[in-house]
């Protein structure tokens, strides 16, 4: 196996600063593509997926056979557990944010609802999408990589 050696770090040292939950909910509603992880014969699986924050709450659009509407569909109570993640972060220069969101994931069941996700989530393949998710965000976190122009308290260096 050889490591691909033709994009060196940028120079310059970085810092990370930790977001609070507004921040970073306010990030990922900055953004329409992420990626959902979800639990798929006891092991865990990774999707891209396009998203609308709404009112707090990420809400994705899914297919009929897909694994996470199955297990959403079965959930009792609060839903099944999931994770969210999206960031931005420049290729050059390795600056950007990144968010994670923790939570329960169900099935969007009311009518109106399903249709307003409808015109606001446009599939990305011509498959039928007839199903929405709604992740309740339980445990949101984020972080920002920033320019290092000099020292400030509470930030963790990250080195490049």
């Amino acid at each position: 196996m050889t490591i691909d050696t033709a994009h060196p770090l940028p120079a310059g040292p970085r810092r990370s600063i930790e977001l609070d939950r507004d921040g970073a909910l306010r990030l990922l509603g900055s953004v329409s593509f992420g990626r959902i992880v979800f639990t798929r014969h006891a092991l865990p699986t990774v999707r891209p997926v396009n998203h609308v924050l709404d009112d707090g709450d990420i809400v994705i659009r899914t297919h009929e056979g897909a694994a996470l509407t199955a297990h959403a569909g079965q959930a009792d109570g609060q839903g099944v557990v999931v994770a969210y993640e999206a960031d931005a972060i420049d290729p050059g220069t390795h600056l950007g944010w990144s968010v994670v969101v923790t939570g329960y994931a169900r099935l969007v069941t009311d009518p109106e609802e399903l249709a307003r996700y409808r015109t606001l989530l446009i599939p990305w393949t011509p498959r039928t999408v007839d199903h929405a998710v709604r992740i309740r965000p339980e445990l949101t976190t984020g972080v920002r990589l920033t320019a290092d122009d000099g020292p400030d308290e509470g930030s963790s260096r990250l080195r490049p």
